[in-house]
């Protein structure tokens, strides 16, 4: 009898890994069915979209994660941007223009001159063009840099959609007993139920 226990043991052990590997497919069936009725009607927002819209197009994938409003602040951003090139750029070639006029050895030529430029000096007219060459770079450089964060603004706005945030989430503090400690004291409780399973307790 003795040199059958091994056997039985075996047998038993056997026994009760068949009968939970039976029930674990059932289990996870169901967990999977709740999982989908838990996201039924959820669009999921893809990070790696919203960034090429974004880089493709300012303010599409704020549109792709339904931020709209973020849309004219962006445009009105890279708008301000731009007109403020098109001024720079647009006065940088008439002083630079200007001064070319007014350093030569031909004073007709300074007809040719805008009348707001006319009363300068070459060494004023060559401050001011390079002062507004400098602004061009840096009027590039903005426009660049609020291009960017639109492209990262979408990234992260789309990568964020993924956390739950809802009204179901809570963070409570609340007193309690510590038999561990032995001592009375503050604890955090963060509750992840839903409203049904509240209710229902």
């Amino acid at each position: 009898m003795q040199k059958l226990l091994p056997i039985f043991s075996i047998l038993f052990f056997c026994l009760c890994m068949n009968v939970s590997f039976a029930q674990l497919p059932k289990d996870t069936v169901i967990k999977n069915e709740k999982k989908i009725i838990d996201t039924i009607g959820v669009k999921t927002f893809n990070p790696h979209k919203a960034t090429i819209r974004s880089a493709m197009v300012p303010g599409w994938g704020q549109v792709y994660n339904k931020k709209y409003w973020k849309v004219p602040i962006i445009y009105g951003a890279l708008g301000t941007t731009a007109v403020v090139f098109f001024y720079n750029i647009k006065n940088y070639k008439l002083l630079k223009q200007a001064y070319i006029y007014k350093s030569d050895s031909l004073p007709d030529n300074d007809v040719y001159i805008d009348q707001k430029f006319k009363n300068l000096s070459a060494n004023s007219l060559k401050t001011y063009r390079n002062a507004f060459r400098q602004n061009v770079d840096y009027s590039v450089l903005f426009f660049m840099f609020f291009w960017g964060l639109n492209v990262v603004d979408a990234t992260v706005d789309a990568q964020l959609k993924a956390f739950d945030v809802n009204d179901n989430l809570s963070l409570k503090i609340s007193p309690g007993y510590s038999p561990m400690a032995n001592t009375t004291g503050l604890s955090f409780v963060f509750d992840i139920h839903s409203k049904s399973n509240k209710g229902a307790k």
